[in-house]
């Protein structure tokens, strides 16, 4: 695959084209702000929903679907395959993993900040299930690709006491203001499990999330405060409901 050309959403013709950061289509002549990668897999038992939310219908041209048989290997495709201006669909909260790998080769020193109920702060050692989705965040601070001081999470309300305990020592919070305030580009991980679940249908829901509304409003302001470099969205189910929320978060972080 190749993050130069794309498949169009409106005449679904592989003629749209990199131009910059955005797409151009040579068949409809539709232009769009960013490149879509779709990522249908989840490491983990009975994670079949979320990889049929990877395909839900966006307004963005698809760069390309990553499907591997290890998550080293997704993470590679992944980091290979990125649009200029990336937004990457999973499947689950591994697939940003690879995109946020991806993009700090791109930046000089990269912001995390990353929306989810849960908080994939797990390690194989402390995972009480042993699913892989519930580290990833984990994974990107362990491997350097994110310092800790530049990280933020957010909407977290369901976390185990291994995750209580790194927050705890690692000082991890959901400041903008620390987690944005030294860096050159941010990555947006968007579980929508962080909603409420009256707003979105999601794999793992947990009650009393924000709404649609305030999400709207907390990526627009990370929008305002820095270059977000790419964007992701996770946890989430096929449905028509879903796709309205999800691209309407896109578009209140500008992609």
């Amino acid at each position: 695959m190749s993050s130069f050309r794309a498949r169009c959403p409106n005449c679904r013709t592989f003629t749209a084209v990199a131009i910059g950061a955005g797409y151009e289509c040579h068949s409809c002549g539709a232009t769009f702000s960013a490149g879509l990668l779709r990522v249908p897999r989840a490491w983990g038992d009975g994670g079949e929903g979320m990889i049929e939310g990877a395909r839900v219908e966006l307004p963005y041209p698809e760069v390309g679907v990553v499907e591997r048989d290890s998550l080293d290997g997704q993470n590679a495709a992944i980091a290979d395959a990125l649009a200029a201006r990336p937004i990457v669909v999973g499947g689950c909260c591994c697939s940003h993993v690879g995109a946020a790998t991806g993009i700090s080769r791109r930046v000089g020193r990269l912001g995390l900040v990353w929306f989810d109920s849960h908080g994939d702060l797990n390690t194989p050692e402390t995972s009480p299930s042993g699913n892989e989705w519930g580290m990833p965040f984990r994974m990107l601070l362990d491997a350097g690709v994110v310092s800790v001081q530049d990280a933020a999470l957010i909407g977290a309300r369901n976390l185990d006491p291994s995750e209580v305990d790194f927050i705890d020592a690692s000082g991890i919070d959901d400041s903008l203001d620390r987690a944005l305030g030294g860096v050159d580009a941010v990555y947006v991980a968007i579980d929508l499990d962080v909603l409420d679940p009256d707003e979105a249908d999601v794999f793992m829901p947990e009650p009393d999330g924000m709404s649609a509304d305030e999400l709207e409003g907390l990526l627009g302001d990370v929008a305002r405060r820095t270059t977000i470099a790419g964007i992701g969205l996770t946890g989430f189910l096929a449905t028509e409901r879903n796709a309205v929320v999800a691209a309407r978060m896109l578009a209140a972080a500008g992609f």
